[in-house]
């Protein structure tokens, strides 16, 4: 009887460090984030940290990743409460182009800019990043209903995404949040099209 709480432990600790290296990487940058100041900020020992995971590496590669999803299922939660059909258009655009301007979307970019020059955070992202894009990528045709058979739904949905990031990068240094609005509203008219009815969640 007493596994259940300790791997309800090991559970919680797991996600205050991953939490915390979001937070780490959003401020201190890559260089700045080392698993000891991760442990501190998570409030728990190094050894602790390094049960977990035995690297940095392993840590910000299970943190991506967890993040990733957490974002994934707060998208189609959101979602499911939207109307159906072309109403759909804005309030998809706007979930979709404010993908990019939290703490995460801060951290991941200080993780891409050292793994252009270090190797072996190159090798533990690279793939990581490929296949939370595929995911992200699905999800977005999936909020929107949109067939990707049909000529050019695949490079519309590809576009927002791309445009997402694009917002998030204008977002580091101002709040861009007015012009992004204006954005937003004129890019669900190119949305529109592409909506059909979106899959069960």
């Amino acid at each position: 009887m007493m596994a259940e709480p300790r791997q309800e432990r090991s559970r919680t600790t797991r996600r205050r460090l991953m939490n915390a290296a979001v937070e780490c990487l959003a401020e201190l940058g890559w260089n700045g984030t080392t698993v000891a100041v991760i442990a501190q900020r998570a409030g728990v020992s190094r050894g602790a940290a390094q049960h977990h995971f035995r690297t940095r590496e392993e840590l910000v590669a299970a943190t991506v990743e967890y993040v990733g999803n957490e974002q994934l299922v707060e998208l189609r939660e959101r979602a499911a409460a939207l109307p159906r059909g072309p109403a759909r258009a804005e309030p998809i655009a706007r979930m979709l182009l404010n993908l990019y301007t939290g703490p995460m979307f801060r951290a991941a970019l200080h993780l891409w800019v050292a793994a252009s020059t270090d190797e072996a955070l190159r090798a533990v992202l690279v793939p990581l990043e490929a296949r939370v894009g595929r995911e992200v990528h699905r999800v977005a045709l999936e909020l929107l209903g949109a067939d990707e058979s049909r000529p050019g739904v695949r490079e519309t949905v590809q576009a927002t995404l791309d445009l997402a990031r694009g917002l998030g990068l204008a977002n580091l240094l101002t709040d861009d949040s007015r012009r992004r609005e204006q954005i937003i509203r004129q890019w669900a008219q190119v949305l529109e099209p592409t909506i059909g009815v979106p899959a069960p969640t």
